[in-house]
């Protein structure tokens, strides 16, 4: 069934567009010019159930960024193009709240300093294990998402679509009045 002002998008599309997002896994720029380690950490992300977007130089890393919402960035630092200091700087410029880690070979501590100050959320010298990786994404993005409220996650789980709602909690569609 259509909606109503709308030819394209039927009721069941809407109401599973909305559901996906309940169910999203947390996506992810990851933006490494290394071939092997940025195939490698993909794959693995991925597999650790991640929804993982990977460019090889900065400035597609920020056309991505600003084409598609994601839960977190994890940047190197020494790429082509823009670096990674740079890429961060303009994501923050854009979006203030999206955690950034680097992921780099550059470990001198002004190096390191450095990266906070362009609004890292953590820093990660190379090598680092993927489950290492793995544990400081879970741990930023856990961070990241406790300054929601529980009423916006309350509000998350009911949807309205023309005349119908839709509890996803409850698993109960109904009619407004």
């Amino acid at each position: 069934k259509k909606l109503p002002g709308n030819n394209n998008l039927t009721i069941k599309q809407s109401l599973q567009s909305q559901l996906n997002t309940l169910n999203m896994k947390p996506k992810i720029l990851l933006v490494e010019d290394d071939r092997t380690l940025g195939f490698l950490l993909k794959e693995y992300l991925q597999m650790k159930d991640f929804e993982v977007i990977w460019t090889q130089n900065g400035a597609d890393g920020f056309r991505h960024f600003n084409q598609t919402q994601f839960n977190l960035c994890v940047l190197d630092i020494m790429m082509p193009a823009i670096d990674g200091f740079t890429l961060a700087e303009l994501i923050r410029n854009r979006n203030k709240d999206v955690p950034l880690i680097f992921l780099t070979a550059k470990s001198l501590k002004e190096d390191v300093i450095k990266g906070f100050k362009v609004g890292a959320d953590d820093y990660i010298k190379k090598p680092v294990s993927e489950e290492e990786l793995t544990a400081r994404i879970h741990a930023v993005l856990r961070r990241s998402n406790s300054t929601e409220t529980t009423d916006n996650q309350t509000d998350k789980t009911i949807f309205e679509i023309g005349k119908y709602r839709f509890d996803h909690k409850n698993q109960k569609l109904s009619l407004k009045n």
